[in-house]
């Protein structure tokens, strides 16, 4: 089954039980609930939802600071070019998060026997639990971000054990890798406990009263460089062979160099090890597991099962235990493709698809399959050539569209065995001049590790081949391209791989998943970028069908024309057309003034708001029973949803100081405010106590702070005071300077979603997109227009932007639609809408300020024109001037509106 139409496509909001992906009864009957759906995973959604509306209602003081630090604040993070973005947590990590620590905290369910009774399928039973120590699995999908979900874990178990009495978690932390190449990845965020400090991990010293950066005092060992162990925490980073406690490490000089380059699981101790890593581990007094590519644990007499078992059994010599051990991966599954019953939280590949956290697998259609034929030849790359040259093209079309941003768009081929792969790499390079240098050939065993088929090799080019596979995504690497034998596993998890050509015929037999396959292709080039991302699957019927299999976990896969003349599967980048011979951009360039903000906030103003003066509505006070009383629960004031509750217990005294500091930090997170937090506070106590109800209130009452939680209660408080806070503090300064001039040919490219555009010849950017119809319809006026020099379509990225007051009395930015040149010193500013709502004649009226302010500054003529969309369908102007002598009129706008324009804003 597809996922509901309500499911949501941004992968901050939070998702109900009720909304996510579920195969449907027909194909549970078909496959087993034990292959698409981990057993314990529903019943965990509706507890953790529950909790989490509660407040983490139980919780200790610790673990309800860090997750509303985590997930409840605003993370404003510097960018390498000085400028801020809004960092949050997706939601699927804060969901695993939770999910772990509602069951180990509140649940305590940390053993088989206690996780059993969440099981949804009726088939769970205590022997299908291999561990007798607290083991959790989460499943997320490849490119979701594991690495931050590691951090947070790690954090927690840290300062729980560090700040609560008692607690049963650990300083110490064993991160285990599969191989050197994960490894080689995660020392890249681990490395100078990099990932705890960019992002929002440690909350700023005296957050709820603790100093959380001076307190986590963790030191990092790699492999078996141990240094000195700390008291206060320890982060041991390895793969999984370094714990071993017997046989001979892999050498250079091996038959079979693949161990000693890939760092599998061998049988024993290292014996060139200056430290035994093993030993050290299993001395510490408590210790945290954490497994990263967890699926290799599938069967409990492997020796990575074995090593962490000595490990808890040596714990417990000591009178101590192995505090959790927290698995992550793609594909918890054993060899018959069921799950592991110890999943406890699930983020499937089809919901990461449609949030855009990865990318969207793209196959050929019908037409451009029946195209490819498998030709008769000896030559194993001229019997797949049309597989191989539609890979190709496909590769081709995404890096012609991306050349302007700095990435390296990467083609990706499997193939048989390391003769075939050879063979394949040779033939690129020798029938495609341009990727002459640029093949890496890299040779893998059935199971997608590496393979040295050519047996010994010297030290140093195993060296480079390792160095050369991790880091092909950086534009100063010569490989565009990544021949191998049926897959790279993990741990070369690049994210600039657009087209994938399998030859394989992926026999059940192999053990390789559909989603391992895509995952090599999944991982996203352009994070951050509200923009979708795709990657082309090319390949033979068998490996297309193959691939076609994972729609059984509901993986929606999109299919188009692939080859020659098509659109590439990749966002659409906007740019100056500087190759253009007929463009002189010279002439064509826009320069506009940036004037110093005339509209700014005044913070020491705060401590004069006269509460008395706040509008109130003077609301009833209702009576709740004292079960309704204990549960206060806050509602969006737009949307009805419940964004905040507690729980209180019968024994605890009702805490008027966290129901007025919800409302204080709600209007600071609204209207941006840097401080002032102590006064805002006593300013709405004042206000509530006095001046909300109809009377004066005791905030001890029980009663009173449970009708503070109606909606009717926090939409007068959050509206009014906000009223009040803008009225106050945001002022006119009414003159203003030039600061600085924009000129748009100075606009770096940036991207856009495929989408509808026109092809200007009176714009210096190569396409002009709209946010609508009307939009892409006016910039196509305007490029028709003789008697302009040329237009832009302004956008974020091109970043004119006018700050203005908006509805509600704050400060917000604006960005007109249109900037037009129709000479030199005549420019104009044109807003175009549909219908207007409550700012456009806010907006409009300080662009009308702005432009005089901008012509009195530069010495051009600025005009602004509105532009109706029902005044342009009745008119129709063949002409530029035309337009502005029709539209020059003061706009008449009514009182009220629905928002249909399409300016962008931003606070």
């Amino acid at each position: 089954m597809a996922l509901p139409s309500t499911f949501p496509n941004d992968p901050h909001a939070i998702l109900t039980p009720d909304i996510r992906w579920y195969p449907g009864d027909a194909m549970l009957d078909e496959m087993g609930y034990e292959k698409l759906l981990p057993p314990l995973v529903h019943k965990i959604r509706k507890g953790v939802i529950k909790w989490r509306e509660r407040g983490y209602a139980g919780a200790s003081e610790t673990t309800k600071a860090l997750l509303k630090y985590w997930f409840d604040e605003e993370h404003m993070i510097p960018k390498a070019d000085g400028t801020m973005f809004r960092f949050q947590y997706y939601f699927c990590q804060r969901e695993a998060v939770e999910s772990v620590i509602w069951l180990y905290e509140i649940e305590q369910a940390r053993d088989p026997y206690s996780l059993m009774k969440y099981d949804s399928s009726g088939h769970i039973s205590q022997g299908m639990f291999d561990e007798d120590w607290t083991r959790y699995v989460v499943k997320m999908a490849t490119g979701a971000g594991k690495t931050k979900i590691m951090s947070l874990l790690v954090a927690w178990s840290y300062f729980h054990k560090r700040y609560e009495e008692g607690s049963d978690l650990s300083t110490n932390f064993l991160l285990i890798a599969p191989n050197i190449i994960v490894l080689d990845r995660l020392y890249d965020d681990f490395q100078g406990l990099k990932i705890f400090h960019q992002d929002p991990v440690l909350p700023e010293n005296g957050y709820e009263g603790q100093n959380w950066k001076d307190d986590f005092q963790v030191t990092l060992h790699i492999q078996d460089d141990i240094g000195v162990l700390s008291d206060t925490g320890n982060i041991f980073l390895t793969n999984i062979h370094r714990v071993f406690e017997n046989g001979s490490t892999p050498s250079i000089d091996d038959d079979n160099t693949m161990d000693y380059f890939l760092g599998k699981r061998p049988t024993g101790k290292t014996t060139d090890s200056k430290t035994d890593l093993g030993k050290i581990i299993r001395e510490v007094p408590n210790l945290v597991v954490i497994n990263d590519e967890a699926h290799h644990i599938h069967d409990k007499n492997l020796a990575w099962f074995k090593s962490i078992e000595d490990i808890s059994s040596q714990l417990r010599l000591k009178d101590s235990k192995l505090s959790a051990q927290f698995d992550l991966s793609a594909t918890p599954k054993h060899t018959n493709g069921a799950m592991f019953v110890q999943t406890i939280s699930d983020y499937p590949l089809v919901e990461a698809i449609r949030q855009g956290v990865v990318k969207t697998p793209v196959l050929p259609d019908s037409a451009s399959r029946a195209k490819l034929q498998e030709r008769k030849s000896d030559q194993y790359s001229e019997q797949y050539r049309d597989y191989l040259h539609l890979g190709y093209l496909e590769w081709r079309n995404v890096k012609k569209e991306l050349s302007s941003t700095g990435k390296k768009p990467i083609l990706f081929v499997m193939t048989d065995d390391t003769q075939t792969c050879d063979e394949v790499g040779q033939y690129y390079e020798k029938n495609y001049p341009e990727l002459g240098g640029k093949v890496l050939v890299i040779h893998t065993k059935a199971n997608g590790e590496i393979s040295e088929a050519a047996g010994k090799k010297a030290q140093d080019e195993l060296d480079k081949l390792r160095e050369a596979s991790r880091v092909i995504d950086d534009p100063a690497s010569p490989y565009e391209v990544i021949v191998s034998v049926m897959m790279l596993r993990e741990g070369w998890d690049v994210q600039n791989v657009v087209s994938i050509v399998g030859l394989r015929p992926y026999k059940a037999k192999s053990k390789i998943l559909p989603e391992q396959t895509l995952g090599r292709g999944l991982r996203r080039m352009f994070r951050g970028e509200p923009v979708q991302e795709k990657v082309s699957v090319v390949g033979t019927e068998a490996f297309i069908q193959f691939v076609e299999s994972i729609k059984s976990e509901g993986v929606e896969l999109e299919y188009a024309e692939m080859g020659e003349k098509t659109k590439p599967k990749s966002p659409m980048v906007i740019e100056v057309d500087k190759e253009n011979p007929q463009k002189d951009l010279d002439e064509m360039d826009i320069k506009l003034p940036v004037l110093t903000p005339r509209i700014y906030r005044e913070y020491k103003n705060l401590h004069e708001l006269d509460v008395s003066e706040v509008k109130t509505p003077k609301l009833k006070i209702h009576e709740y029973t004292e079960e309704e009383q204990r549960e206060i629960i806050f509602k969006d004031i737009d949307s009805d949803k419940i964004s905040h509750s507690t729980v209180l217990d019968m024994s605890l005294e009702p805490s008027p100081q966290a129901v007025i500091g919800y409302f204080c930090q709600l209007i600071m997170r609204d209207l941006r405010l840097v401080g002032g937090f102590d006064i805002l506070f006593g300013k709405l106590k004042d206000y509530i106590t006095g001046y909300l109800f109809e009377k004066e209130v005791d905030l001890s009452d029980l009663n009173v702070l449970r009708n503070l939680s109606d909606q009717a209660a926090t939409k007068a408080i959050v509206e009014n005071f906000k009223s009040a806070v803008n009225a106050l503090t945001v002022h006119d300064k009414g003159t203003t300077e030039v600061r600085d001039h924009i000129q748009f040919r100075k606009t770096r490219p940036f991207l856009v979603n495929d989408q509808a555009y026109v092809v200007p010849k009176k714009s210096i950017f190569n396409k002009v997109v709209g946010d609508s119809h009307f939009e892409l319809e006016f910039a196509a006026f305007l490029d028709g227009c003789d008697d302009i020099v040329s237009f832009i379509k302004n956008s974020q990225s091109t970043y004119f932007k006018v700050e203005y007051r908006n509805a509600d009395g704050g400060i917000a930015n604006y960005y007109p639609d249109f900037i037009v040149k129709e000479s030199e010193l005549d420019i104009w500013v044109i807003e175009t809408k549909g219908k207007a709502d409550l700012d456009v004649p806010l907006k409009w009226k300080r662009l009308v300020d702005w432009c005089k302010d901008a012509s009195a500054q530069s010495g051009k003529s600025i005009k602004p024109l509105y532009v109706l969309q029902t005044e342009w369908d009745k008119y129709r102007p063949k002409s530029f001037s035309q337009l502005y002598s029709t539209f020059e009129k003061e706009p008449e706008f009514p009182e009220q509106g629905n928002l249909h324009g399409h300016g962008t804003e931003g606070a």
